[in-house]
């Protein structure tokens, strides 16, 4: 065979070995990382607590804090709110999103909080790492997280979150909540007060919104814009909703 036929040929066959064998390489790279991640969950699976207490927790909680618990079904008004703020995945995911999983192992090895929880690891965090935050125990809420879902249904996860959180002014509980500031029980929340109490999650005292109604209001108006982009209502109607009044009644 003549040199420079030869030399063509390499010169058409050659580029593609080494790209082929690169993503050979890429895909045992990657195989290899799913494997030990399985391997890993396992291993974390069978080392976390059972999360079977997980409602005696909650009630061990308000018992501690002298409140309430939940009795009534909450407002839909208020369930729509605070998914839409804070995990609009909810109804389909199995306690994490497989972003927020990611992003909370990324950070167990880079030491950075990169956000994105669900109300399962929400939930997880409070009632079994004693509210610690760093990216080990964010790891951590990711196994129980996924235990939480599969032990409990949707229903009493919500149930559970909405009656552990705090909201400010010494208020524990949702019943405690929406009795202390509206003076109303939980299933009768106007969509105002809904987007008030929904708010509050981020930082309950923060945007209390008897010491910091402006802070509120703001932080109502971000909850509205939620429900705007989650299509539960149009512009005008949010805006309807900004301008009601809260009737608050504690002092």
């Amino acid at each position: 065979m003549a040199a420079g036929t030869l030399d063509r040929e390499r010169a058409v066959a050659g580029p593609g070995r080494p790209r082929r064998r690169r993503l050979r390489r890429l895909a045992k790279v990657l195989l290899a990382l799913l494997l030990t991640a399985v391997v890993g969950l396992g291993v974390a699976w069978q080392l976390a607590p059972s999360v079977d207490d997980a409602e005696s927790r909650v009630a061990d909680h308000l018992a501690a804090n002298g409140a309430p618990a939940l009795q009534v079904e909450p407002a839909p008004e208020l369930v729509q709110a605070l998914l839409a703020t804070e995990d609009s995945g909810f109804r389909s995911h199995l306690g994490v999103s497989p972003t927020g999983a990611v992003r909370a192992f990324r950070g167990l090895f880079t030491g950075t909080d990169q956000g994105g929880s669900t109300l399962d690891q929400q939930l997880a965090k409070n009632l079994y790492l004693d509210g610690e935050n760093g990216p080990l125990q964010k790891a951590q809420a990711v196994v129980l997280a996924l235990k939480l879902d599969a032990a409990h249904s949707k229903t009493d996860i919500l149930r559970m979150y909405l009656d552990d959180g705090y909201y400010g002014h010494g208020f524990t509980g949702l019943t405690a909540a929406t009795q202390g500031y509206f003076g109303v029980q939980p299933d009768e929340l106007t969509w105002a007060q809904a987007t008030v109490l929904a708010g509050l999650f981020q930082a309950p005292s923060a945007y209390d919104p008897l010491v910091h109604p402006d802070r509120a209001a703001r932080r109502q108006a971000h909850v509205l814009d939620r429900l705007v982009d989650e299509d539960v209502f149009t512009r005008s109607e949010a805006d309807t909703i900004a301008a009601e009044d809260w009737g608050l009644v504690a002092g």
